[in-house]
């Protein structure tokens, strides 16, 4: 909030992929991979692609003894999502990164893709 008493809302405008001119929306991705029996957690950013604009990379924490491939997943989204939606990239990993109050932190892997993609 400023001096003169107005609300500034910051990051939820980004929450959007532009993939090719179509609007894809991370949420949308997310629900559709926590389907699966194995996904304890996901969360999915937009990265740059150079043949699309941006494009959705999915971050997944499995359940405590389960195994997924990146093969698996996609095939298991091939009803669910389009082809534009599903991810073009899969990392699986053993904690995702939160925020104080224990939300995902998306910022935070956006940071990281920055970083490992400046190099």
């Amino acid at each position: 909030m400023d001096e003169e008493g107005h609300l500034f809302l910051v990051d939820r405008i980004k929450d959007l992929i532009l993939c090719s001119g179509y609007n894809v929306y991370p949420r949308n991705i997310e629900e559709a991979i926590n389907l699966h029996p194995a996904v304890a957690e996901v969360t999915v950013i937009g990265i740059p692609d150079d043949y699309r604009g941006e494009a959705p990379k999915a971050f997944i924490r499995l359940q405590d003894g389960m195994t997924l491939t990146e093969t698996e997943v996609l095939d298991f989204l091939t009803d669910k999502l389009s082809v534009i939606e599903r991810p073009s990239m899969i990392e699986f990993r053993a904690e995702l990164p939160k925020t104080m109050i224990g939300k995902l932190s998306k910022k935070e892997l956006v940071e990281e893709e920055t970083q490992r993609t400046l190099g």
